[in-house]
């Protein structure tokens, strides 16, 4: 689709992409290397934005609705994937299309929809301004739709917020990185799709009986309380983060927690998403007090930390509305809670004070935080600065303020203390899209069950290392969760059915359900490779972006300061490289660099990678 020139048209992928990178994530990447150059700035015309529903999106296999979008993001210059649930890929894929890849900027808003096989631009002129509410709302009634699926921007995204997201719904978002301030910048309010429309697969007897298996065995990762129900364990693991990640376990962390948010009866029932027998999303209304009237999805456990404990609020009440916001302006909830950590941070050291911004500048001040999300979708005063991210905020505002902003690579990094897990420590520094917890998720290291204890053993070889203080072995388990996020990712299955962090991926049965659903016959470990392409394939992306291994690094906090009660716990720069050099080593890269030798890239079929990086000097031979 070209929005410069009003276009749209259909283009059939070959069969050697799908086959070597399967759908979602993974033709994503690559077509975002297709279609985009070296040094193209993220809000220009020039960076594409991709939407990509999972190769098994739309059809039986449970949990398989998940979606990514791809674009250079703005927080980091960088690669950037963004994934979310919802109905809108399955949706997708029922009105005829697997991708869209967005071209230019168009001179006014408009939106697109699709409908059996069709793709129209129109005006959204009536629609910009709107919350993301609002814009589905306006769009069910004016296409006569009510099972309308849409992806949106709200104000954050139209006034390009360096980590507004796309959401899918009112619920749902692709969240991290700035997403939503790419389609902002490209002036494209919102993609609709009519959900009309079947779907076919080349073997259906085979595919049908195969899904019913992954939908069977009773063994379902049970999320009673959502991600938030995790509070309690992880707390007492020192890895629930609170005050700008100044301590790892917050005495107050019950009164926040999912099973909180249930007694206190503000979570009114559980919402599933497409083919999702788990339905571990959840509704929460409040009724009363100052917030009465508020009403949103979840939250979830990174929105309650980011904008709860790290900011010292126990309000409940308080969190959800800022939720709400976070969601109707189309806004990060991880990054808009680490921007506030960061301001109160700055008036604590007499940075910044009250009386400049307007606000009571103090931890533990609700009231605060909820006025910061506001300020930061609408760009009013200090929210101008805050929507820039931290790291640009902190090098405005100086002071050495970058010492306690929590970002590396330029994105706010997610609600997980990486000093007592050192694997997490590893995955977020090597992601390319900087520190998340959605590009590897090692969670096996904790070893909290059974079935953990036992994937560890499989992949190094010894259930001893089921233990998240350890550095030997992180590099092993990180990296075979990212191969297997990118299969789940480009397959779209969620992360969270049948047991998280990868540890009940049954590799086989998914690689009979791709093989059954497209025609390419692959096996469990062609399937894990197809997830090693696609990490390396992103790999190259930064790396013609010009990043290196210097920036594989974490926040300065995390690897200069002790954890608080635990003395020694740190992320020293020692353990870093020592874990990253076996991590570059495990994945056939330059250990200098951290760039993807010739030989990797050529044994995983990447020789067109290879090639331009070569043409840049960046190829280690």
């Amino acid at each position: 689709m070209d929005l410069e020139g009003g276009r749209c048209w259909r283009e059939e992928l070959e069969e050697q992409v799908t086959g070597s990178f399967l759908g979602g994530r993974g033709v994503n990447s690559w077509l975002l290397w297709r279609h985009s150059v070296a040094g193209c700035g993220p809000l220009s015309p020039g960076n594409p934005l991709i939407l990509g529903a999972g190769a098994l999106g739309g059809t039986h296999v449970p949990a398989s609705g998940r979606v990514t979008v791809t674009c250079k993001s703005p927080a980091t210059g960088l690669f950037l994937k963004s994934t979310s649930g919802g109905h809108w890929g399955a949706a997708l894929r029922w009105a005829g299309f697997d991708h869209i890849v967005v071209h230019g900027k168009s001179p006014r808003p408009v939106y697109l929809h699709l409908e059996e096989g069709r793709a129209t631009l129109r005006s959204a002129e009536h629609l910009w301004g709107k919350d993301v509410r609002q814009t589905n709302e306006a769009l069910r009634q004016e296409l006569d739709c009510p099972d309308l699926e849409v992806a949106c921007i709200g104000q954050a995204g139209e006034n390009l917020v360096l980590f507004a997201g796309v959401m899918f719904s009112v619920y749902n978002t692709a969240a991290r990185g700035g997403a939503g301030a790419v389609m902002g910048s490209k002036r494209l309010k919102a993609i609709s799709v009519n959900p009309r429309g079947r779907l076919g697969v080349a073997s259906p007897e085979e595919f049908w009986l195969l899904g019913l298996e992954a939908g069977g065995g009773g063994d379902r990762y049970q999320l009673k309380y959502g991600t938030a129900g995790g509070i309690p364990v992880l707390n007492e693991l020192y890895i629930f983060p609170h005050r700008n990640f100044r301590g790892g376990r917050f005495d107050r962390a019950r009164e926040i927690s999912g099973q909180r948010l249930a007694e206190a009866g503000y979570l009114k029932r559980s919402v599933a998403c497409a083919s999702c027998p788990n339905a571990c999303h959840r509704y929460v209304e409040v009724n009363g007090g100052p917030y009465a009237g508020t009403y949103t999805g979840g939250p979830e456990y990174e929105s309650i930390n980011s904008l709860g404990a790290g900011a010292m609020v126990t309000d409940l009440e308080a969190i959800i509305k800022a939720n709400e916001l976070c969601n109707i302006y189309g806004l990060d909830t991880i990054s808009a809670g680490v921007a506030a950590q960061w301001l109160l941070e700055c008036a604590e050291r007499g940075l910044v004070s009250s009386a400049q911004v307007g606000l009571p500048l103090e931890w533990g001040r609700a009231e605060t935080v909820v006025e910061l999300v506001r300020r930061i979708a609408f760009r009013e005063g200090v929210g101008d600065l805050l929507a820039q991210g931290v790291k640009r905020a902190s090098e405005r505002l100086g002071g050495g303020s970058w010492r306690w902003a929590m970002q590396a690579k330029g994105l706010e990094q997610s609600s997980c203390e990486t000093r007592p897990a050192k694997g997490y420590a590893l995955a977020f520094a090597v992601s390319p899209r900087g520190p998340d917890h959605l590009y590897a998720h090692p969670g096996l290291e904790l070893g909290i069950t059974s079935k953990m204890r036992s994937m560890v053993e499989r992949i190094t070889g010894s259930e001893a290392y089921a233990n998240p203080r350890l550095v030997e072995k992180r590099a092993d388990i990180v990296s075979w969760h990212e191969d297997a996020v990118a299969v789940k990712d480009s397959l779209g299955i969620c992360h969270f059915y049948k047991t998280r962090d990868a540890c009940g991926f049954d590799l086989e049965l998914y690689a009979g359900l791709f093989s059954a659903a497209t025609g390419h016959r692959l096996g469990g470990e062609d399937l894990l490779r197809a997830g090693r392409r696609i990490v390396n394939l992103e790999r190259c992306f930064n790396v013609r972006e010009g990043a290196s291994r210097a920036d594989d690094v974490l926040p300065h906090r995390l690897m200069t300061e002790e954890l608080p009660d635990q003395p020694g716990l740190i992320n020293s720069p020692d353990e870093l490289e020592q874990m990253k050099d076996r991590y570059y080593t495990l994945r056939g890269w330059d250990l200098d660099r951290g760039w993807p030798r010739r030989a990797t890239l050529e044994a995983l079929g990447l020789e067109e990678q290879a090639g331009e990086l070569a043409g840049l000097g960046r190829l280690p031979e």
